[in-house]
């Protein structure tokens, strides 16, 4: 109002003043001239009044009485166009507020006579309003006329006044009440103390109110009156008044100012005593009308309802309730099931409109529901008001569907007669599916034929109702179908939406604050333990209750809520509708969750279960779901009288999937619509949204989804996430894998806290693995292996690398998974694996035993791709990963590599794995030091435990230290690799076995090295024996395919073989290398005899390859010298168990080795890995007995190996020369060991075992590659091999004279040589095999005769072929005559008659001369006769007279005999020079008698001279037979040999120097031989001369004549020269007797028969002198 205060404002109002009391003058100038004089006065009073006053506008109003009184007096003319100007003027006046309580009532009295006379009616009203309105100084009567007026003018002739009036009469209404609460506002600060009301106080008793509340007061109550019909006691004057407006304007104030009502006492009583008695009285015809009932006659209007009075009735229950529901619980109450009662179906249609327009209004007040259930639901003996009211809307609901309405005439339903129209059909249902052309499918629900569309009505959550508003109607409306149902359909949606989100939001504080009170609690900054007790129970308290009206609620409406709803689901065909009613039921099923209300809650997600299946499908599964799993806990809703609909089949749904049920016995296909969908979407949200709250209903949750995702035909992918897969086409078998999908997604979701689920979710997962159905099992697997992958990349807290046991966890089920026999799941597993190891494998730690133990449980049957991918696994490992894992976990790679090769599915697989093992072997030794100190560490942790419980320490190879006994179980694998059935497995595993104890056995314990010997190497030799005897001789066709096998491989046996050998190759390497670290181990010497055992019964097996071999480990073993020992060595072998202090400096040299360093690791570390370990000194008294253990398993191989067998036969097995050449090699090195105390024995064992070893044939496949070609006179090795033992014996016998190994052999020289005659024995009989070949048992052999005829056929029938031993008996014959050269005065040598068993085997080939096999045979004979003669000759001379010789003089002659004179007839083929070259060494025999015979006559035997005297004059003498041709005789004739003879005869003839009678002898023998000889020679021929005449004598006899001629004049001439006294006197008589003979020849025709005889006669004439006389003959 400021704007009215301003000065200009005022001047204007004083301005406007004075021209209207002018313009009022001006117009009652004529007619009322007291009117205008009036005005005159007035224009002066302003003046004056602003002439004197500053406050001018209070001065105003003090005299406003006077200043008005002129316009009053003007509206007294009822001049129209005065009274128009004076009521302007007035309402000036007011807006300024100028008018005191005395103007204002003349004002309205004043108004009252213009209203009386109908003048001037709309600014009447005006004028009341605007004076109302700008002041408060009308009061009390004044105040109740002006209201009167404004009643009276609302019922006049005119509507527009009317209407005017009433819009009045509302402002004027408010205007009162808003005084009064101005004035409250004024007098709120000021505290009074207030008179008590008695409760029976008199209605009219206001004393206690101020004005502005008495008035409103006074006011209320008049209306209260009016309503009810009864006269006024405030508003006097009132003539007529209509019952609508008034409860309108109760209506409107109750509404706008509910706090008067519940500030004042005098208001509350009002209300309680006039207000809602009269509601009540005013709702009775309703409440006993009854549509359909015969028509009354009877006007009263009470008896049927009526629409105006009704709906407003509603409109202000609506609002007591709203807004005084605390005032009037009970009164509510009856309101509440009037309102209920108002839905009946009997009553008629537009009633129960606005009823259930009531209701949405209360429902859309979730507070004010909560208070009708605390004060009536939860209240014994009260009605169940809420519970109540949503039962009605469901029974409501339900009547829709099934009594259909009646006819909708406003006739019918003003009238309420029985004219019941028949259900108001639905429109075609072609229409509704949207066929018939272009029709627009409206939102509607259709259930059972009745058809009701859904209309817009409000926005959600607000309830604006329509026909509540219908205040300007008299007659009931038309309802359009569908109205009701789409109001109750609201109030349902609205009243879940706030029951759910008033008690969500108050839970939630619930919770926060028990959280914060929680946190309060935990944190130590609490000073006072009994505050905080005190809160944390005031808070319980409050929560005790509120939760109690939280269930009350939700148990008071659900069971309405969800029969409704259900039912409004399945016939809702609107998709927003049915989007809204799935998420009311979603909503309170969430409610009921959280609130713990189990039944309700599985009730709703039942619903929406069903909803989401086909329409039969549904009650089958889910009743049999829940009856089934559920242990038949019911569902049903308990004890209430609800009908459950069931959903009606003809629904008209477009249908959006067709699938095949999820049954045992498939029932054909159903069909999704798409409100399954719909559903299916609500109940995936409950599950996602709500899960917490799901509980036990998760049951039915996921069997739905289960048999909704079946359905649609989804396939898990994945990570458990379901995906479109192809359609299932007819009835499936595959199993339904939802339920494998959702726990892998369920534990891929929870990893953060798997262990709580691990167990239970893992074995339900293993369980699956092992269902029959291989899709399941797969998907069992997929899930599992899934979880564990995830597990273990996820990143815990703490993390897993602190948290092992979580990580053992996380793995367990992997391990598990072995136990399942299914080759697809261990292929999973096992992929799996790889994957964790390809991710994890540098973090597994304490987990490597399970990864390790899933790779090592494959077993051999079960298929290739498992074993490979184990494998592969395997090989990732030991390529990547040992560095990695625990040492203790090294041994289960060992194990599990090893197992690997044991696999026979692959043999690539078994190969590669051996390789693997070597890897290993290789890691530990790079490693060594690490993993030993770690091992050691773990070891004394496992002790300690172990004493702790008081059990002992369990692990193979116990008492050796654990790195040792890592090794250990390395060579166990490989051990049993080498036993493995298959060839290739056991070459590689024994290589690898070998090569790895070879390489790194050094960084073995000494002790651990008597574990390796027996428990590995003694062991494999032991089983491969074994297998080896008894393997199959079956011959193996060929590998599958092209692959051929090797016919040297081609039995099982020869495969063996080839296994035996290795092993046998490996052990014996290992004793050769590692000697130095064996022999100190105690029972060295036992281990040897088992090892020469091993190699004997190789030796002996009847198999080439293996007793070759085994004869080649024989000589690696033996090659080893006894170390010497050292100077810097203690004397005594150490014992193992002393300990020595180690320098560290002095381990660079010679230390001691490992075993005997035990005290601190330092040393330890340095002796452990130096490279070179000196050797142990070693007792040489034992290592004599190990060589004697050698000697006699050589021994014993040789004589079993080389005895004939008793029978032959095909299989007869016979050893063959390499074997036997190997064998006897042995010898030379053994024989260095075992000198000293070798005696005649055992050279006799030996002589045996070299006989029978030359005498062995060759088979005849096998003879083209041993047997030289004939042409070469060559030694097979064997023979070599046999020289060369005997060889060695005799040159050790040699030195041992010379003393230059004092060491080597001790015992005297004499004892040695008693074997040589041994030896030459031996020798001798080998020559003998030059003419003789030896038997082999009754062995048939084919010999190989003389080197000459080389067409032998090798592959004759004979299987077996004799060898060309002419070689060999030859280089014997050498070494005998080079032995006997060196030997030949020894005694033995003499005593053993040696030289005569010489002569006497060389005799054989000798007589035999050209029938020897081979021709250099004999002529080595005599070669080698001729050298041993020039040594044994003179020994034998030396020794004549002991008669030692004596026998060996005959067999000499003999000897010479045969050989000089043989039977044997030359070759045909022979040469000239052959022949003359033959000749040359008969000649050269002639030549040795000359030399080295004769000239020692006297020490000779004389039959032996005789002897030799007879051969030569038989050489001397051309002997020749008349066979011969002429040529044949010219040849043959061996002209030099006779000479030779005849000389040498000669020569003897005069021996001068006869110095023993013996000599004289010979000589005179000798000449008389000799000269006869010649006589005779010289007759023959002239006998043959003469016979023969003209013809000339063969070449021969000329020769032989010619040389006796020259022998003679040779004679004559010797005689001559020699002493005179030599010469016998018969001699001379001889000589001369030849003359006549010779002059005889004389005749000859041969000149050189002439030339000689000239020579031969020419030395006669010494003889022709005159005899003399005696004397003369004395002296000269």
């Amino acid at each position: 109002m400021s704007g009215t205060n301003s000065p200009e404002a005022v001047k204007k109002l004083l301005e406007n003043m004075q021209s209207d009391l002018r313009a009022l003058s001006l117009e009652c100038r004529k007619k009322f001239p007291p009117v205008k004089e009036a005005a005159e006065s007035g224009i002066i009073k302003v003046k004056t009044i602003a002439a004197r006053n500053t406050e001018i506008l209070a001065a105003l109003k003090e005299n406003s009485s006077e200043v008005v009184q002129p316009f009053l007096m003007g509206c007294g003319t009822k001049e129209p166009k005065i009274t128009q100007l004076c009521l302007a003027a007035i309402q000036r006046l007011m807006s300024h507020e100028v008018v005191s309580e005395t103007a204002a009532g003349n004002i309205i009295n004043m108004l009252w006579q213009l209203m009386e006379n109908s003048l001037e009616e709309l600014k009447l009203l005006q004028t009341v309003l605007v004076l109302l309105t700008t002041s408060t100084v009308v009061h009390d009567e004044a105040l109740s006329k002006a209201i009167v007026l404004c009643f009276r003018l609302h019922f006049t002739k005119d509507n527009i006044t009317n209407n005017t009036a009433a819009a009045t009469v509302r402002q004027v209404v408010t205007v009162v009440f808003e005084r009064m609460v101005a004035e409250d506002e004024r007098h709120r600060d000021i505290v009074e103390q207030p008179v008590l009301v008695q409760a029976n106080s008199n209605r009219r008793s206001v004393s206690t109110l101020r004005p502005c509340a008495k008035d409103a007061y006074m006011l209320f109550q008049d209306l209260c009156q009016l309503v009810n019909a009864d006269a006024p006691y405030w508003l006097v004057g009132m003539t007529e008044m209509t019952r609508t407006f008034g409860l309108e304007l109760l209506e409107s104030v109750l509404n706008d100012f509910p706090q008067v009502f519940l500030q004042h006492q005098e208001f509350s009583f009002l209300l309680k005593e006039r207000v809602c008695p009269l509601v009540i009285k005013l709702f009775s015809p309703n409440i006993k009308f009854r549509q359909g009932s015969s028509a009354s006659s009877s006007p009263a209007p009470v008896e049927k309802p009526y629409f105006p009075i009704c709906m407003r009735l509603l409109r202000v229950v609506s609002v007591l309730i709203k807004q005084f529901y605390s005032l009037l619980v009970t009164e509510c109450e009856i309101f509440l099931s009037l309102l209920v009662k108002f839905l009946d179906a009997d009553k008629p249609q537009w009633l129960r409109a606005v009823a259930v327009e009531s209701i949405h209004r209360l429902c859309v007040q979730p507070q004010l529901l909560r208070s009708f259930c605390q004060s009536y639901d939860m209240k014994q003996h009260s009605t169940k008001v809420f519970r109540d009211i949503v039962n009605a809307l469901g029974s409501f609901i339900q009547s829709l569907f099934l009594v259909p309405p009646t006819g909708n005439t406003a006739a019918a339903n003003q009238a309420g007669n029985n004219n019941v129209g028949g259900p108001v059909s639905a429109p075609a249902s072609t229409g509704m599916l949207g066929i018939g052309g272009g029709v627009t499918l409206l939102p509607a629900f259709e259930y059972r034929g009745t058809w009701i569309p859904i209309l817009t009505i409000t926005v959600q959550g607000s309830a604006k109702a329509t026909y509540l508003e219908m205040l300007d109607k008299v007659e009931p409306p038309t309802i359009p179908e569908g109205y009701a149902m789409s109001v109750a359909f609201h109030c349902l949606l609205d009243l879940v939406r706030g029951i759910t989100s008033m008690i969500e939001g108050e839970l939630g504080e619930v919770e926060t604050e028990c959280q914060t009170t929680t946190e309060a609690a935990s944190s130590p900054t609490q000073s006072s333990e009994q505050q905080e007790l005190q809160s944390t129970s005031d808070q319980l308290d409050t929560e005790i209750v509120s939760r109690a009206v939280w269930e009350e609620m939700v148990n008071a409406c659900w069971c309405g809520l969800l029969a409704a709803l259900s039912l409004l689901l399945d016939a809702s065909t609107d998709e927003a509708a049915t989007e809204n009613i799935l998420k009311a039921e979603l909503t309170m099923a969430a409610l009921c969750g959280r609130l713990g209300l189990v039944t309700s809650r599985d009730a709703f997600i039942t619903a929406i279960c069903k909803g989401s299946l086909p329409p039969h499908y549904a009650l089958t599964v889910l009743n049999a779901t829940t009856a089934a799993t559920l242990s038949s806990k019911s569902y049903s809703i308990q004890g209430q009288s609800v009908m459950m609909i069931s959903p009606s089949s003809e629904s008209h749904q477009q249908v959006v999937a067709v699938g095949q049920p999820l049954a045992v016995q498939p029932q054909g296909t159903v069909m999704l619509t798409s409100k399954n969908i719909q559903c299916m979407r609500t109940l995936l949200n409950l599950a996602h949204c709500h899960g917490a709250v799901l509980g036990t209903s998760w049951q039915l949750v996921l069997a739905t989804l289960q048999h909704l995702v079946w359905i649609l035909g989804l396939k898990p992918s994945s990570g458990g996430a379901l995906k479109p897969g192809r359609a299932v086409e007819g009835p499936s078998t595959e199993p339904s894998l939802f339920a494998v999908a959702k726990l892998l997604e369920t534990g891929l979701v929870n990893m953060h806290r798997i262990e709580i689920l691990w167990r239970p979710l893992t074995g339900h997962l293993l369980e699956v693995c092992q269902h029959p159905n291989s899709r399941m099992r797969e998907w069992g697997a997929e899930a599992l292996t899934s979880l564990i992958k995830a597990g273990l990349t996820f990143n815990h807290d703490p993390p897993l690398s602190q948290n092992q046991r979580l990580q053992l966890l996380l793995l367990n089920p992997l391990k598990e998974m072995s136990s399942i026999n299914h080759p697809d799941i261990r292929l999973k597993q096992l992929e799996c694996v790889l994957q964790i190891l390809q991710s994890q494998g540098d973090s597994l730690g304490p987990g490597w035993p399970l990864a390790l133990g899933v790779m090592g449980a494959i077993r051999n049957d079960q298929g290739e791709s498992l074993i490979r991918t184990a494998f592969q696994c395997l090989q990732l490992v030991v390529t990547d990963f040992l560095p990695t894992m625990p040492c203790t976990c090294l041994q289960i790679v060992v194990d599990v590599a090893g197992s690997f090769g044991l696999h026979n599915q692959e043999l690539n697989i078994s190969l590669t794995s051996i390789g693997l093992l070597w890897n290993i072997s290789d890691y530990f030794f790079q490693r060594g030091e690490i993993i030993e100190k770690e091992l050691n560490k773990e070891e004394a942790a496992q002790q300690k435990q172990a004493e702790e419980k008081g059990v002992v320490l369990n692990r193979p190879f116990h008492p050796a230290p654990p790195f040792d006994c890592l090794w250990l179980c390395l060579y166990a694998k490989l051990g049993e690799l080498c036993v493995d059935p298959r060839p290739a497995v056991r070459k590689s595993a024994g290589q690898t076995l070998f090569s790895t104890i070879g390489a790194h056995g050094t960084l073995l314990q000494h002790s651990t090295w008597h574990t390796v010997i027996w428990k590995v190497l003694f062991h494999l030799l032991d089983r491969v024996r074994e297998s080896s005897t008894t393997a199959d001789k079956e011959k193996i066709e060929s590998g599958g395919g092209n692959i051929l096998i090797h016919h040297s491989r081609d039995t099982a046996e020869k495969q063996w073989a080839e296994t035996w050998v290795l092993t046998l190759a490996g052990v014996a390497r290992i004793f050769n290398t590692r000697r130095y670290l064996l022999q100190p181990l105690g029972d060295f010497s036992r281990a040897w005899d088992v090892l020469l055992d091993h190699i004997q019964s190789a030796a002996l097996s009847k198999n080439n390859e293996v007793s070759l071999a085994a004869l080649k480990s024989f000589q690696e073993i033996l090659q080893i010298v006894s170390p010497v020992r050292d100077s810097d060595k203690p004397e005594t072998p150490p014992a193992v168990n002393v300990p020595v202090p180690v320098l560290i400096g002095s381990i660079s040299g010679p230390g001691l080795s490992r075993p005997f360093v035990r005290t601190d690791s330092i040393g330890e570390r340095l002796g452990r890995y130096s490279s070179s370990e000196p050797p142990i000194v070693t007792d040489e008294l034992e290592d004599l007995n190990l060589w004697w253990a050698a000697w006699n398993t050589w021994y014993r191989i040789g004589s079993e190996s080389t005895k004939p067998p008793i029978t032959f036969d095909k299989l007869t097995f016979i050893p063959s020369q390499p074997f036997l050449t190997a064998l006897i090699q042995i010898f030379p090195a053994l024989y260095q060991h075992i000198k000293t105390g070798f005696n005649m024995d055992d050279l006799q064992k030996l002589g045996v075992i070299l006989h029978s070893a030359v005498s062995v044939p060759i088979s005849s496949d096998a003879s083209p590659f041993i047997l030289p070609s004939y042409t070469e006179a060559v030694l097979t090795s064997l023979q070599e091999a046999v020289l060369t033992a005997l060889d060695v014996l005799q040159k050790r016998k040699r030195n041992t004279g010379t003393g230059k190994y004092e060491g080597a052999i001790c015992i005297g020289p004499e004892n040695m040589q008693i074997m040589y005659p041994a030896i030459f024995d031996q020798l001798l009989a080998f020559v003998e095999f030059s003419c003789k070949p030896p038997q082999y048992g009754q062995l048939e052999t084919k010999h190989i005769a003389n080197a000459k005829y080389n067409q032998i056929q090798l592959f004759a029938p004979a299987e077996w072929v004799a060898l060309n031993y002419v070689p060999f008996a030859e280089r014997s014959l050498e070494v005998v005559v080079d032995l006997y050269q060196k030997t030949a005065c020894h005694k033995a040598v003499v005593n053993e008659k040696v030289l005569q068993n010489i002569i006497k085997t060389l005799r054989v080939p000798l007589s035999l001369k050209y029938s020897c096999p081979s021709e250099s045979t004999w002529k080595l004979a005599v070669s080698s006769l001729l050298k041993v003669l020039s040594i044994g000759l003179p020994v034998a001379r030396q020794h004549a007279s002991s008669g030692k010789f004596d026998s060996m003089w005959p067999e000499l002659a003999s000897t010479f005999e045969d050989f000089l004179f043989t039977k044997s007839i030359p070759p045909d083929n022979l040469s000239i020079q052959e022949f003359q070259r033959n000749e040359s060494i008969d000649v050269e025999v002639v030549q040795l008698i000359s030399t080295e015979i004769l000239p020692y006559a006297n020490f000779i035997p004389k039959e032996f001279v005789g002897q030799i005297m007879t051969m030569l004059n038989k050489g001397s003498i051309h002997s020749q037979s008349s066979s011969f041709t002429e040529a044949e005789i010219d040849i043959r004739l061996r002209e030099e040999f006779s000479k030779m003879c005849f000389e040498t005869l000669l020569q003897f003839s005069f021996s001068n120097k006869v110095t023993t009678p013996q000599e004289g002898y010979i000589s005179r023998m000798a000449l008389s031989v000799l000269l006869k000889r010649s006589q005779d020679v010289l007759h023959r021929y002239i006998e043959d001369e003469r016979l023969s005449g003209k013809c000339p004598l063969p070449r021969q006899q000329v020769t032989e004549i010619i040389f006796v001629l020259k022998a003679v004049s040779t004679l004559i001439d010797s005689l001559k020269k020699t002493q005179p006294e030599n010469v016998d006197g018969n001699t001379w008589a001889q000589v001369i007797a030849l003359y006549p003979t010779l002059v005889e020849c004389i005749t000859c025709s041969s000149s050189e028969v002439c030339s000689a005889l000239k020579e031969a006669l020419v030395p006669f004439k010494d003889f022709m002198q005159p005899p003399a006389s005696k004397v003369q003959n004395g002296e000269s």
